[in-house]
Parts: C-alpha cells; structure tokens; sequence
C-alpha cells in the first residue's frame, strides 16, 4: 500500500499540542528612566555644579569681608550660624545648607564617574589616531582637579572651620583663625591653598562650559559670549578666593 503526499503538504501550518503556550517576549531592561541615561546624568552634573557654583559666590564674598576689619567678618559668620533664629535652632540653617552642598558634591562625583566608564565601556578600544591636546588637557584637569580640590576642601575644614590644624583651634574667632591659618610663618599652607584655588578655577572654567553645552545653550551665534562668561566667572572667583590669604601672608591684613 503506498501512500500519497499532496503537493504542498510539507508546507501545511502545524496545529501545537493541547496546553502548549506561545513563547512570552522578554520585557527589555529599564534603563532607569531619563537620569538613568547619560544625558540625565549630565543634567545632575549641570545642576549640581551651578549649585557649587553659588556656593562658591556667596563663600568668596564673606571671605571678602576681612578687609572691612575683623568684626566685620566674625559678624558675618555669626550671621551664618543664627539665620533664622529664633524660629529655627542654632545653626540649622547653615546645617542644612551644608547637606544640600554635601549632596551636591557627591551627586556630581557620582555623575562623573559613572559617565567616564560609560564612555570608557563604549569604546573598548583605544582610538589609534592622536588625541587633540584640548581634549586631553581637559580630561586631565577635570579628573586629577576633582581630586585635588576634595582633598584640598577636607585640609579647609579641618583648619578653618573646626580648627583641628588651626594654631588657634576651634574655640577662637573666625578671623583669628584666618589670620593665623596664613600667617606668614605657614607660608606652604597659601602655597597649597593657591595651588587648590587655581586647579578650582581651571576646573570651574570647562565646568562652566560643559553645563551650557548640556543645557543647550550654546550653539554658534553665542558660543564667543558663553566661552568668555565660562572664563570671566572662574577667573572672578580664584582672584576673589586668592585676596584674603595673599593678602595676610604679605602682611597687608595683620
């Protein structure tokens, strides 16, 4: 008995088992929404870094304050610690300004890093042809600046702030403790801190740029005016930052 296949047969739609399921597509990963992605971490470095920024302002202008005299500036730091009172406790809005900053700070360290081994991760391979000079230069001072400026602020605290390496210590005024902490007989301490403040500024200046960049703010017809305002900010703040200590280690405020 022979049997037959119709032409075409072989082609015949096959009917699955009873009970059998179709395969279930697999949900791609989320990717943690827009700041998740590298522009959303940009945008943190953007925010964090104008925050930085402000703080840095505000910092350098009661830094200032030295040069109206002493009370003037114990005045002005006693002004920090009893914002708000009596409504709020002592020092807690300095407290909480001091979080938000330490956020900051961490939030953009955490952005940067996680860019750099995304970027890293992208490309495996190390391009064969020369990188420019500018791009290289830049890297180089937003890495290794990022470090030093952190180990420089943790030395500022330690002298200034909780007197722990202040001749001084913790109990006496802020002035006292600025004018001791540049005393000329500590000359390398305005040697680091002017070293600290011009990697600060280097780093604020492609800072600057990068965040006008991820915002969208800079295209051709303002690309001269934002480059400038990126250099004319950063160069603002390290003569601001750099005064008072100069300015006590040559004598000029005793």
């Amino acid at each position: 008995m022979t049997a037959t296949i119709e032409r075409g047969a072989a082609t015949a739609p096959v009917t699955s088992p009873e009970g059998a399921k179709p395969p279930v597509k697999k949900k791609p990963k989320s990717s943690g929404g827009f700041l998740g992605s590298s522009n959303g971490r940009k945008v943190i470095m953007a925010v964090t870094g104008a925050a930085m920024v402000s703080f840095l302002v505000l910092h350098m202008l009661g830094n200032l304050k030295i040069f109206l005299g002493k009370d003037s500036f114990n005045e002005y730091a006693h002004a920090l610690r009893t914002l708000l009172e009596p409504i709020l406790p002592y020092r807690s809005v300095l407290t909480i300004l001091e979080i938000g900053l330490a956020a900051s700070v961490l939030l953009h360290m955490w952005a940067a890093i996680t860019l750099a081994r995304r970027a890293g991760k992208a490309r495996p391979v190390k391009y064969v042809a020369k990188k420019s000079q500018a791009n290289g230069y830049a890297t180089h001072i937003m890495r290794f600046g990022g470090i030093t400026i952190l180990l420089f602020v943790i030395w500022h605290l330690l002298d200034l702030t909780f007197g722990v390496v202040n001749p001084k210590g913790f109990d006496s005024a802020p002035a006292d403790r600025m004018v001791a902490g540049f005393d000329p007989s500590r000359w390398w301490v305005t040697l680091i801190y002017l070293v600290a403040v011009a990697m600060v500024g280097l780093h604020l200046r492609h800072g600057i740029w990068s965040a006008f960049q991820t915002l969208g703010w800079a295209n051709r017809t303002r690309y001269r005016a934002l480059k400038g305002t990126a250099l004319l900010v950063s160069a603002v703040l390290v003569v601001g930052f750099l005064a008072p200590p100069l300015a006590i280690t040559f004598g000029v405020i005793k």
